[in-house]
C-alpha cells in the first residue's frame, strides 16, 4: 500500500506521491474538478490517502474519496505536529507538510476513515452552528450587562441588543430541538439505553451519539475516553521524574464539559459512580480528580449498554469488572 500525504488549504491542496527516492508533489484546486483530477491518479487497490482534520476545507475531498472506495485516513493535526518535531523538520511549506503526512502514513498506518450515517452528519452540522451561536449569545449578554452600569444608556443600542439576543435564543432553541428530534428518530434505541444511565440526560446522550457516530467509531471505552480528552497523563523516567499530570484535553471540549457536569448528578443517583467517587475521596483524592473518574465511569457504562443494546441496571456488576479493571485512570 502506498500512502499519499495531502495538505489542505481553502482553495488548493497538495498531494505527495511516494517515489523510489523521496516524494513527488502535485497541487490541485480544492473543488469538484480538482478532486476528480486527483482521484483519477489513484488506484483503489494500491493507494491510501492521509490528511489532517482541518475543518470543512477537507470534507469534499474526504467524501469523494470514500465514494470511490479509496481508503482515506483523517489524522489529528497534533499527531502530525509532533511527528514533524520527531523528524526535526525545520521548514514548513505546503509541499513539506504533504511529504511529512505521507511519511507519517507510511510509518504509523493510521486507520481508514468510516463515513458516518447521514443523520450523524446532519447533527454534527447543527452542533457546530449551535456552538457558535452560544458563544455569540454569551458575548452579547455580557455586553448588555456592561451597559447597565453606564450613567446614560442609548436606548436604540439596547433595543438592538435585546432583539439580537432574543433572535439568537430562538435559533438555539430550534437547533437543539432539531438535534433531539433527529436523535430520537434515527437512534431511538441508543437514546433509550443511554438515558437509562443515571446521570446521562438527552443532551449528553445526543452528544455521545454524534461524537461516536452511533458508537461505530470506537472499539472500546478507552479509545472513546482518549478521544474525549478525559484520560490523565503521566510522566515517569527513572527515579527523578514521576508526575501525575492533568487530563489530556485532546478531544471534544463540549462533550468533556457535559460529562463533567453529568458527574455531579451521577455521584448522587448512580450507585457505581457514587462508590467510585467515595472510594477516591477516601484515598484523599481532590474532588475534581474523583469527578473525572466518575466521568470515565459514565463513558464505560454508556459504551457497554449501547454495544449490548440493553438498558442500564443500577448496581449491576459484569463478570469482566469483577475480574479486572479496564479503566483508563
Amino acid at each position: 500500500m502506498k500512502f499519499i500525504g495531502i495538505d489542505i488549504s481553502k482553495s488548493t491542496f497538495v498531494a505527495a506521491y511516494p517515489q523510489l527516492k523521496g516524494y513527488q508533489t502535485h497541487t490541485y484546486t480544492n473543488d469538484i474538478k480538482g478532486v476528480k483530477k486527483f482521484i483519477s491518479s489513484l488506484s483503489v487497490a494500491d493507494h491510501q490517502c492521509v490528511l489532517e482534520a482541518t475543518g470543512n476545507y477537507g470534507t469534499l475531498l474526504l467524501y469523494m474519496l470514500c465514494e470511490q472506495n479509496i481508503a482515506a485516513s483523517l489524522v489529528n493535526p497534533k499527531q502530525i505536529k509532533h511527528f514533524a518535531r520527531m523528524m526535526m523538520a525545520v521548514t514548513k511549506t505546503d509541499d513539506v507538510d504533504a511529504r511529512l503526512i505521507a511519511l507519517y502514513g507510511e510509518k504509523m498506518h493510521p486507520p481508514v476513515y468510516k463515513v458516518p450515517a447521514e443523520a450523524v452528519i446532519l447533527m454534527k452540522h447543527k452542533k457546530v452552528v449551535l456552538r457558535q451561536l452560544k458563544k455569540q449569545l454569551t458575548s452579547l449578554t455580557n455586553l448588555r450587562g456592561s451597559f447597565t452600569v453606564l450613567p446614560r444608556i442609548d436606548k436604540n443600542s439596547l433595543k438592538a441588543l435585546d432583539k439580537t439576543i432574543a433572535f439568537i435564543e430562538k435559533q438555539i432553541g430550534g437547533l437543539e430541538a432539531d438535534i433531539v428530534n433527529i436523535a430520537n428518530e434515527e437512534f431511538s434505541k441508543q437514546i433509550k439505553s443511554l438515558t437509562s444511565v443515571k446521570g446521562i440526560g438527552i443532551t449528553l446522550a445526543t452528544s455521545l451519539i454524534i461524537s461516536t457516530a452511533g458508537f461505530t467509531q470506537f472499539e472500546n471505552p478507552k479509545q472513546l475516553s482518549r478521544y474525549i480528552g478525559i484520560c490523565p497523563t503521566y510522566q515517569q523516567s527513572g527515579t527523578s521524574i514521576n508526575i501525575k499530570g492533568t487530563i489530556n484535553r485532546n478531544g471534544d471540549s463540549d462533550l468533556r464539559s457535559l460529562l463533567y457536569i453529568a458527574s455531579w448528578s451521577a455521584i448522587r443517583y448512580n450507585q457505581a459512580c457514587r462508590e467510585t467517587y467515595q472510594r477516591l475521596k477516601a484515598k484523599g483524592k481532590p474532588s475534581k480528580v474523583a469527578l473525572i473518574a466518575v466521568a470515565n465511569k459514565l463513558v464505560r457504562q454508556a459504551f457497554a449498554i449501547c454495544k449490548a443494546e440493553s438498558i442500564y441496571i443500577d448496581g449491576y456488576i459484569s463478570k469482566k469488572e469483577k475480574t479486572s479493571n479496564f479503566s483508563c485512570i
